[in-house]
């Protein structure tokens, strides 16, 4: 529709929004205007409970598609493509759930990149492009926390190996340096990255194809050496984020630290790790603390 196409441009010289962004933005009006076939007078109501009721979505995805939708309206009032908001005497409440980040045990993060210690020498080339590629990847993940989309978007530019630095971009096209502590995690880096200059192409991660890695990539690549480890089957690349998180509060790191290195833009949100790490702190005492056993 143009009033849509109009609002996606918009939005995308104004607001300065990730193509991710952007995308969500058209995903949520394709499935409003879909269902609501009066655009100058919407039901705003009955498409909520539409969403509540019939699709059973989470309050969070919920509410994301009605300030979607709502911002869509406070376009067209303010360009005069309509005289009146539907959501001006509109108010939505939803549950703030906060679920608290799954992660893996260290036990659990010792035996996958134990997968790496072996011996390549009897691999095939290809084989041991995957293996220097892997280990580099997940042991990155493992020791920045960095997001599995900040990893594939990496370039050979933003390796600077004099500095022991990543330059990664973030959400919101903000960026961020990551120092790499590991003297294994950078050897592993610095071996795909100079392996990566004798071929074309631009990122650190690539497929077979010599390609750009997906998401979607990196994402089998994990369930690959989570079978091999036989760890937590349900897990995802994204608990290794939450789990290197964890682990700099539960060894004294400040919140404030590792907010600028998660990359989060609310302290808020890097908060709800404390939460984990008492939770943690809870069970170790206890389990183990031997004052529960004194009866007097």
């Amino acid at each position: 529709m143009e009033f849509v196409f109009k609002f996606i441009n918009y939005l995308q010289a104004t607001k300065n929004l990730s193509e991710k962004t952007l995308k969500a933005y058209k995903s949520d009006l394709k499935q409003f205007l879909g269902y609501e076939k009066n655009i100058y007078n919407p039901d705003v109501c009955a498409f909520v409970s539409y969403l509540n009721l019939q699709l059973k979505l989470k309050d969070s995805s919920v509410r994301r598609k009605i300030i979607t939708v709502k911002n869509f309206y406070a376009y067209l009032l303010d360009y005069g493509f309509i005289f009146v908001s539907p959501f001006v005497k509109l108010k939505f409440k939803f549950k703030q759930e906060r679920r608290l980040p799954k992660t893996l045990s260290v036990a659990e993060v010792t035996k996958m990149l134990n997968c790496f210690n072996v011996d390549t020498a009897d691999l095939s080339p290809f084989a041991q492009k995957e293996y220097v590629r892997d280990a580099a990847l997940l042991d990155l993940l493992i020791s920045t926390g960095i997001r599995v989309g900040e990893a594939a978007a990496l370039t050979l530019d933003d390796v600077f190996t004099s500095e022991r630095t990543l330059l990664i971009h973030g959400k919101g096209r903000k960026q961020r340096l990551i120092y790499i502590s590991s003297a294994i995690t950078w050897d592993r880096i610095k071996t795909l990255y100079k392996e990566r200059k004798k071929f074309s192409g631009r990122h650190l991660f690539v497929n077979r194809y010599g390609k750009q890695i997906t998401v979607h990539g990196i994402e089998d690549i994990y369930k690959k050496y989570v079978k091999k480890a036989q760890i937590n089957a349900k897990s995802t690349p994204h608990y290794l984020r939450h789990t290197f998180a964890t682990n700099l509060l539960a060894n004294g790191a400040d919140l404030r630290s590792v907010q600028e290195i998660l990359g989060h833009a609310s302290v808020a949100t890097t908060q709800i790790y404390t939460e984990v790490t008492t939770n943690r702190k809870k069970q170790v005492l206890k389990k183990f603390n031997f004052r529960n056993k004194l009866l007097i």
